[in-house]
């Protein structure tokens, strides 16, 4: 059960990790990135005329860096708590168990190295 719980923590924790990165990526991600609340969403859900986006565009442009700043505040916040839990999680955990817990840490950070290598590649 206890192992079980911790496995649970951990990859709920990666996971989350990991979407949170996604999500805050700077110029990119989140619903701003083509999905959600960008233009063409609302263009395409509400059929919005030329002249109705030409009208939304900016309206959306001025949102744009409060809502990242917001949710980069979040993020940070969210990053904060994960890891007050993993530290409070790790000296339960046994030797072997914390190896791998540093193993799984480790590859979701190289995941996400190359997840913003990816990313910043495409910006170019």
């Amino acid at each position: 059960m206890k192992r079980k719980m911790i496995t649970l923590v951990a990859a709920g924790a990666i996971a989350l990790g990991g979407f949170v990165v996604v999500q805050a990526q700077p110029g990119g991600g989140g619903p701003w990135h083509g999905h959600g609340f960008g233009l063409q969403h609302l263009t395409e859900k509400l059929d919005l005329t030329s002249d109705q986006q030409t009208k939304v565009q900016p309206i959306l442009d001025q949102a744009k860096p409060q809502i990242a700043a917001i949710h980069q505040e979040a993020m940070q916040k969210m990053k904060g708590v994960m890891d007050s839990t993993l530290s409070q999680i790790r000296p339960l955990l046994t030797p072997d168990q914390q190896k791998k817990l540093d193993a799984v840490q480790k590859a979701h950070q190289d995941m996400m190295n190359a997840h913003k290598e990816l990313h910043d590649a495409l910006q170019e």
